[in-house]
């Protein structure tokens, strides 16, 4: 089975930004953000999308399946 890997925290931690302020920029919780940053949760492609914006990036830079 395919686990999902994330650069958000990275990303996160670039801009001093913390979990809550990303979840409202991208219409989440933060629970949502947390899950994610864990691998535990796999988005929607609308909400990588979303995520990749506001970091001015590409969703292939921020999540990465492996097996």
């Amino acid at each position: 089975m395919a686990k999902l890997k994330t650069k958000i925290k990275e990303h996160r931690a670039r801009l001093n930004m913390k979990q809550d302020e990303l979840a409202e920029l991208v219409g989440v919780r933060r629970e949502t953000i947390i899950r994610l940053e864990k691998g535990q949760y796999n988005p929607s492609l609308k909400l990588a999308m979303d995520i990749a914006a506001v970091f001015n990036t590409t969703v292939e830079e921020l999540f990465e399946f492996y097996e």
